[in-house]
């Protein structure tokens, strides 16, 4: 949904408030799909109603404010301005600075404005973009001019350096010295901002200096310019809904249309005034038509990289045309238009040899040249005929929508509001259509894409649809066929999801060397408190392997956790083959993995080639478990590394105190008390002292294992049977992480007094290096 605000201007320095946000009584409550703008927050940040209502009570110079109850007259004078017994700054008349009384040296009383400036915002600058609104991120301090480690650093953090730059439009962070490294001091680390802060010193950070990062992690950003346009409210149509009123307004833009005709958007509303709608950025693909008589015909133009541009029509039939009246909301026949129908277009040619087969949601769904790549006059520009029959203005004929646990707010599982409750919708026919429909009633115009099987988490409440059935072309789901409400035979396991504004990432072979990547974490998460352990987040865990045996139907299941040290070795337990042996053609070695059920965009399987246990395991032992496998390729180089799949760095022989011992990792697709979950899992556990492990399991405790996890939790995060051979691993005081051991065993699983028992493998460094030729 747009962002609303009730300014026909909008300035980049206002900060989005988040949906749960209250605002005053002034102003309308979005209950659900839409975002709007806060008062401003910073130290003399303006309220709706035009008055400062803040605590700050010095003035430019540092004197102190005082009383206004003792300026009588005063405050009669302005009466509800928030003059009173206090002694805070007001700008009573309305000005845009707030003021106050204070005493002069000479003890006469004087008036002056208020500190403004407080906690004025570290200078920034961005260097090495392409473009002025794009580069990397340095701050200024202590004289110099230095980088921020990419550590924690995400979209919001984005955000808050765009505001604080005056750029609007839609930040990216940007990771991995992606505009190149930095050659002066790393100032910021470990950067943490909730996405409304007006400068990047209102978020939560590190002390000046104090890192632990390479100039190869140095953040960036990109704050592509606003490409939205605004609209003046033209109707409204009220429809009572529980638990609230549905107001669907209709707009009309107020200045350069850019291809948009009559708009309905349907809001939830406590209606005071009129407000108006400023939409989103224009999505890469976007179409208009041009140069008709009315709305539904005309010239098509595409929008690429802040460019429009005509459409070659080399190829075209009327089935390209559907495919573009449909994109545009039109429901009717289309039909190409004759040559010379629409005047010719200016500027660029954008695409050429376009071949629809008709039943493509939009245009970059069917085959096209390379941007810009043509040979084409704009005697050849492509104009269509669409039916007058429109679903662009539409009412809410359905529940509302919103997503759940997602990693952003542009994906989650979908749930919806029925009878007063929310709940979710079963997997059963979930496709990219439906995605689309309820990413468009959310108000994205990006590509979107289905998620099934729980991807992002089984909901808790009731299962309100199953068989939805929509076309790709609704507004919302209300419009689609008729699903079966509260009818079903799914569990949660089914739960639908989608990922709107989806853009797909290209493998980039990194060519790195093991050294020069291991133990880094290029998508820099928030770590998460797997029994008792959390979800994962999507390439958090980019060394985790699952090792796989494979069935009778081509199908293949999960036996063991693993972990990449290198492009072609993996380290996982050997008691994982003591009951299906070590013929290497039984498994397969799957990386780049999230979702079991679901293939993501960097998940591989490869053939196992080669499988090593140790010289001195033995089955009906715990001891010395562990074994390499290797996968199938050229010495050297088996696969490629990527954001998603890196290896993790091998201890020390002698591993030094420089690790946290208090908040090792486990991870893997392991038993979660009820069942094996489909999503990787995480937990925290603190690795334990010698005594302990000793105490508890005498002398089948060796010197070869170390045990951790939380002995005071009735039921505390442990690993259990489906993450045996997954990796124990610490962080280094360098940023790195190690894998410090390999599950193994432990008596039961997530028992009170029972640490998981793991194998050690600083003890095995050797030995490891010996067979792999890890240098």
């Amino acid at each position: 949904m747009g962002t609303i605000s009730n300014s026909p201007c909008l300035g980049p320095h206002l900060p989005l408030c988040p949906v749960s946000f209250v605002p005053p009584c002034e102003m309308p409550y979005v209950m659900l799909t839409a975002s709007f703008l806060c008062p401003v927050s910073s130290v003399c940040g303006i309220g709706p109603l035009g008055y400062y209502n803040g605590s700050l009570a010095v003035t430019e110079a540092g004197a102190e404010c005082l009383n206004w109850a003792d300026f009588p007259d005063y405050v009669q004078q302005y009466p509800d301005r928030g003059l009173g017994d206090h002694n805070h700054c007001r700008n009573p008349e309305g000005g845009t600075t707030p003021w106050c009384f204070y005493r002069l040296a000479s003890g006469t009383i004087g008036w002056a404005n208020c500190d403004c400036n407080q906690g004025k915002s570290v200078p920034l600058r961005l260097v090495g973009g392409k473009e002025s609104f794009e580069g990397r991120v340095e701050v200024y301090h202590d004289g110099k001019w230095g980088t921020i480690c990419d550590d924690q650093w995400d979209d919001r953090d984005a955000e808050v350096v765009c505001r604080q730059l005056g750029l609007s439009g839609n930040p990216k962070a940007l990771s991995w010295a992606h505009f190149g490294q930095g050659s002066g001091p790393i100032l910021l680390d470990e950067v943490e901002c909730s996405g409304n802060e007006l400068s990047l010193d209102q978020c939560k950070k590190s002390d000046w200096g104090q890192q632990n990062c390479d100039h190869i992690e140095d953040a960036g950003v990109s704050c592509d310019p606003f490409t939205g346009t605004y609209l003046q409210l033209c109707a409204i149509q009220m429809q009572p809904y529980l638990p609230t009123t549905i107001y669907t307004f209709w707009f009309l833009p107020l200045v350069g249309c850019r291809g948009f005709s009559e708009v309905g958007f349907s809001l939830f509303f406590s209606l005071t005034e009129l407000w108006s709608v400023v939409l989103p950025p224009l999505a890469e693909g976007t179409v208009r038509l041009a140069g008709g008589r009315s709305s539904s015909e005309g010239r098509v133009e595409v929008y690429y990289n802040g460019d429009w541009g005509t459409v070659c029509d080399d190829g075209w039939t009327d089935l390209g045309a559907q495919v573009v009246c449909r994109q545009l909301g039109f429901s009717g026949p289309a039909t190409l238009a004759s040559e010379g129908d629409y005047a010719a277009g200016q500027g660029l040619i954008l695409l050429d040899d376009v071949a629809c087969v008709g039943t493509e949601l939009s245009l970059l769904d069917c085959p096209h040249s390379n941007w810009g790549q043509h040979d084409c006059s704009h005697a050849e520009d492509m104009g269509v005929r669409c039916s007058p029959e429109t679903t662009r203005v539409f009412s809410l004929a359905g529940p509302p929508v919103r997503l759940v646990d997602g990693e952003s707010t542009k994906e989650g599982r979908v749930e919806v509001f029925v009878n007063g409750q929310w709940g979710s919708v079963c997997d059963d026919g979930w496709t990219d259509r439906d995605a689309a429909v309820v990413c468009r009633q959310l108000g994205f115009s990006g590509t979107a894409k289905a998620r099934a099987m729980a991807y992002f988490g089984e909901g808790q409440g009731p299962i309100h649809l199953n068989n939805v059935e929509c076309s790709g072309v609704e507004h919302t789901l209300g419009q689609c066929g008729r699903p079966d409400t509260g009818i079903h035979g799914c569990w949660h396991s089914e739960d639908a999801g989608v990922i709107c504004d989806y853009v797909e990432e290209k493998v980039q072979d990194m060519r790195r060397t093991e050294s020069g990547v291991c133990g880094m974490r290029l998508l820099h998460r928030r770590k998460k408190r797997i029994i008792g352990g959390n979800k994962a987040l999507r390439g958090g865990w980019p060394w985790q392997v699952s090792l796989r045996l494979k069935g009778f139907h081509r199908d293949t299941r999960l036996l063991c956790g693993a972990t990449l040290i290198s492009s072609c070795w993996v380290v996982t337990a050997a008691h994982c083959f003591k009951r299906f042996g070590v013929d290497v053609r039984r498994y397969l070695l799957r990386v780049g993995d999230y979702h079991t059920g679901v293939k993501d965009e960097f998940e591989r399987e490869l053939p196992v080639e080669r499988i090593v246990l140790h010289r001195n395991y033995w089955a009906g032992s715990n001891d010395n478990d562990i074994a390499l496998v290797r996968m199938r390729g050229r010495e050297g180089h088996c696969l490629s590394f990527n954001h998603h799949v890196l290896p993790v760095c091998l201890p020390d022989r002698k591993e030094k105190s420089d690790i946290n011992r208090q908040a090792c990792i486990i991870s893997g697709w392991g038993d979660t008390g009820k069942s094996y979950s489909r999503t990787l899992l995480q937990g925290v556990v603190p690795l334990l002292p010698r005594e302990d492990c000793e105490a508890r399991y005498g002398q089948k405790f060796t010197n070869r294992m170390i045990c951790a996890g939380n002995l005071s939790e009735d039921k505390r995060v442990d690993s259990c049977q489906g993450d045996s051979g997954g990796p124990l691993m610490c962080q280094r005081s360098n940023g790195r992480w190690i894998i410090l051991g390999i599950t193994s065993w432990g008596y039961g699983c997530g028992r009170k007094d029972s640490p998981g028992v793991y194998t050690k493998v600083s003890k095995y460094v050797p030995w490891i290096k010996k067979v792999t030729k890890l240098k």
